[in-house]
């Protein structure tokens, strides 16, 4: 019986991990799983930090607005003291310098601030740090080594303290030019030695005139900030913590499992591994878990096929030894040979033998050129029950006399079977199994080819009327070079391909094909049945 290039059941693959499915709260971001993850991670740092600094913010402005808030209430004090107790002259009134002087300086806290008084014309006549003697400090140096002390003197000593900065003596002024014309003024602004200070002018009002400003700064802004700075502190750590791990975690979810994959790529590339097995990645739910997966399918189907080959390539050997050496023995034999009866036998054995290797080297090359022929033509829909026909039709158009017949059975109302496939490969598919089935029905017998429309799919029926299959080989003869010769069959006429061939075209269209023996009515064997199940295209 004719057979088929690849019919050896390669091992059952392994069952497949079962993937792991992705947090529910990463779904609804766009893209692709890992860049989703790649996302939220870099928007989950940058989340900590603007939390932080809004935080920060919030913070600030409440520490900077509450200090505004305690020097306004305690200098609306001391307006009201001073406005009441050194104010004189009536109509015109003015203010007494001495005793608001005198009120500053037992209000006054000037530890912690620094309290000045301007008269209306914008001129200083009290400060705090006049009545408390205060004097500006600084840390010193670390003490130098005795035998550096003579070399390097200090330049700046006994020189007096620089003038204060101009800027800030213009910040100043206009601070209170505004209070004089009786407006509150509140606000940062940089003090005469550098620092940033909290101040508040207050105008000291009597009915509607503006006799003087009060002027409270606290230099403490330096402890805000520093307390700003280490309330931030635990955002930027957090923030720092989270780059850190998303790094890791990223390296550990992106670069390690594709350097595990270019390992295993290379194994493979350089024969230390017919396949790539990284069933913990498989497992993944990513774009790394179906490159996995592919990779491991790709890989387990290029082994399958270099196992086949290799098998392929020793059947090959196998079966064209067997018609060689016959060839050998009867060339060797035949000049030993003087009687004319037993050369015309010999020649009739070479005769056969060349056209053994025939067509063996013609199954040989079409089962080669299949995978080519598979690949290169697209699926499309077409009339399986036209195809058949046209098949058929060929078949009856070169019959021979003795040869037996072939007949499509088809019934004239069945509308067109619609399949979806490539319409070389079926033809040969239908070819094989008719030819098949010509080899081993007897002189003048018949080939019926039936088609018919099932659920979803279409199914074709190949019978003959020859001596059927037996029955621990109705898988056998799907593998390649397998051969059953009856008695009385041409010798050569299968190569043991042909059946091969026809499985795995069904197999490359989606569908299947399978065999038994047909019994007649006494329930004997009266021949054999290939029955191809294809997929109708859909509609």
């Amino acid at each position: 019986m004719a057979s088929v290039t690849d019919t050896a059941k390669p091992d059952p693959a392994p069952p497949k991990p079962p993937r792991l499915r992705q947090s529910w709260w990463l779904r609804w971001l766009p893209g692709s799983r890992l860049g989703r993850l790649i996302i939220a991670l870099n928007v989950l740092g940058l989340a900590i930090i603007i939390g932080g600094s809004l935080v920060l913010n919030e913070l600030r402005r409440g520490l900077v607005g509450a200090r505004i808030d305690s020097l306004t209430t305690q200098g609306e004090l001391i307006v009201n003291v001073i406005n009441r107790a050194a104010t004189v002259g009536e109509p015109t009134p003015q203010l007494d310098a001495g005793a608001a002087s005198e009120i500053l300086q037992i209000l006054s806290n000037p530890r912690s601030q620094r309290a000045r008084l301007f008269n209306a014309r914008g001129e200083l006549i009290a400060d705090s740090y006049w009545v408390a003697d205060r004097v500006e400090w600084k840390v010193l140096p670390p003490a130098k080594a005795r035998e550096d002390r003579g070399l390097n003197l200090d330049l700046n000593m006994g020189r007096p303290p620089p003038p204060p900065a101009p800027a800030a003596q213009r910040a100043l002024a206009i601070e209170v030019s505004q209070a004089l014309r009786g407006v509150h003024w509140a606000g940062m602004r940089t003090s005469e030695d550098g620092e940033r200070v909290v101040s508040v002018s207050i105008p000291i009002q009597h009915v509607q005139a503006v006799l003087g400003v009060l002027t409270l700064e606290a230099s403490d802004v330096d402890e805000i900030i520093a307390r700003e700075r280490a309330a931030l502190a635990p955002f930027i750590m957090i923030a720092i913590t989270v780059s850190i791990l998303s790094s890791v975690l990223l390296n550990n979810l992106i670069a390690q499992p594709v350097r595990r994959l270019a390992r295993a790529a290379d194994g493979v590339r350089l024969s230390r591994a017919r396949a790539i097995s990284l069933p913990d990645l498989a497992r993944r739910d990513d774009e790394l878990g179906d490159l996995t997966r592919s990779l491991e399918d790709m890989t387990q189907a290029l082994s399958e096929r270099m196992d086949a080959i290799e098998r392929f390539a020793a059947d090959v050997a196998h079966e064209i030894k067997n018609p060689l050496t016959s060839l050998r023995s009867a060339v060797e034999t035949l000049d030993l040979v003087s009687d004319r009866a037993a050369r015309d036998r010999l020649l009739n054995i070479l005769k056969n033998d060349v056209q053994r290797l025939d067509r063996l080297v013609t199954d040989i090359s079409n089962a080669s050129r299949l995978d080519a022929e598979l690949s290169r033509e697209d699926v499309r829909a077409l009339d399986l029950s036209r195809l058949i026909g046209e098949v058929v039709q060929l078949y009856q158009d070169t019959r021979r006399k003795g040869e037996a017949s072939v007949v499509f059975q088809v019934s004239e109302t069945l509308e067109p079977i619609m399949v979806s496939g490539r319409e070389g490969p079926l033809g040969q598919l239908f070819r094989n199994l008719i030819d098949n089935a010509r080899s081993f029905s007897p002189p003048g017998g018949e080939v019926r080819v039936s088609l018919e429309r099932g659920r979803g799919e279409a199914t074709a029926v190949v019978e003959d009327d020859g001596p059927g299959i037996p029955a621990d080989n109705l898988e056998t003869v799907f593998e390649r070079f397998y051969t059953s010769r009856p008695k009385g069959a041409a010798f050569g006429g299968n190569s043991g391909l042909g059946l091969s061939i026809a499985r795995q075209i069904a197999a490359a269209q989606g569908g299947a094909i399978r065999a038994e023996n047909r019994r007649g009515l006494d329930g004997k064997i009266a021949g054999a049945r290939f029955i191809v199940t294809l997929p109708e295209a859909r509609r």
